[in-house]
């Protein structure tokens, strides 16, 4: 698969899905059904490490109850009795989704917002968010800069290629914490600068902005319910089911090409 061929224009629908197939970032991905059943479980035990900076208070005690969400907005099988093997993002969601982002990043460049991005997958998902920081950026949004010096978990919040993230130990983190997200949400309102209008992010980084009130989408995996969960409520206005960290994050690239596209921006390289 490294060296399958990536399509170097804007996709079309159809285009994209068997892209979105063959890549594995939807369709029959690799996250296995244990593990999303597992992650269920744990949040609806009341596990925090699962909630990614949400507020889900008893609303979601039933793991049936999250995996009917799940396999509604992330295409995951909704057997509950189908408990090991191959797992399942439907293609059609991811880009039913991408389309629903796509209009608010053009309301957002339409009005010139303050927009933050981060991630928690800077293995898969930093190139996505950056180039979507400055395809915005281009069409005269403020792209947020964090404030210095901020640290969470035991680490540095520092900003690349206009992208939030967490360092530690000279290394980009992987992390589903929302404590960063709250590091810069607390260092900006400290110094008396406004707030993002919208925040594009994934994992806590997006939970915790939605939870404070702030318009806020993201992209999420079939075995991280939360903002998916968040979405169903109201707290999170879009979240785009796919696998977050595929084996090439070139393979993400038509999928943000069909973004930005359907937004009415353009790539910035």
């Amino acid at each position: 698969m490294g060296n399958m061929p990536i399509p170097s224009a804007v996709p079309s629908r159809a285009e994209l899905i068997d892209h979105l197939i063959r890549t594995r970032i939807a369709g029959d991905v690799a996250t296995p059904r244990e593990n999303n059943l597992s992650h269920y479980r744990k949040l609806a035990n009341g596990d925090r490490h699962y909630w990614l900076g949400l507020e889900l208070g008893d609303r979601w005690t039933d793991e049936q109850d999250v995996l009917a969400v799940m396999a509604e907005r992330c295409g995951v099988v909704d057997d509950p009795e189908y408990r090991s093997g191959q797992d399942t993002i439907d293609p059609e969601l991811t880009v039913g989704a991408l389309d629903r982002m796509a209009s608010v990043l053009r309301k957002a460049a339409e009005a010139s917002e303050r927009v933050l991005f981060a991630t928690g997958h800077p293995g898969g998902l930093l190139e996505v968010h950056r180039a979507t920081a400055a395809a915005l950026r281009a069409a005269g949004c403020e792209i947020v800069e964090i404030p210095g010096g901020l640290q969470a978990d035991e680490g540095y919040v520092f900003q690349f290629c206009d992208v939030a993230m967490l360092e530690r130990g000279a290394t980009l983190w992987h992390t589903h914490s929302p404590a960063p997200m709250a590091a810069i949400l607390d260092g900006l309102a400290h110094e008396g600068r406004p707030l993002p209008d919208l925040v594009v992010a994934d994992h806590g980084w997006a939970g915790c902005a939605g939870q404070r009130g702030i318009d806020a989408v993201g992209y999420a995996d079939c075995n991280d319910p939360a903002l998916f969960l968040g979405e169903s409520e109201g707290t999170l206005s879009v979240v785009v089911p796919l696998d977050d960290h595929v084996t090439s994050p070139r393979f993400y690239d038509p999928m943000t090409a069909y973004l930005l596209d359907a937004a009415g921006l353009s790539a910035q390289f």
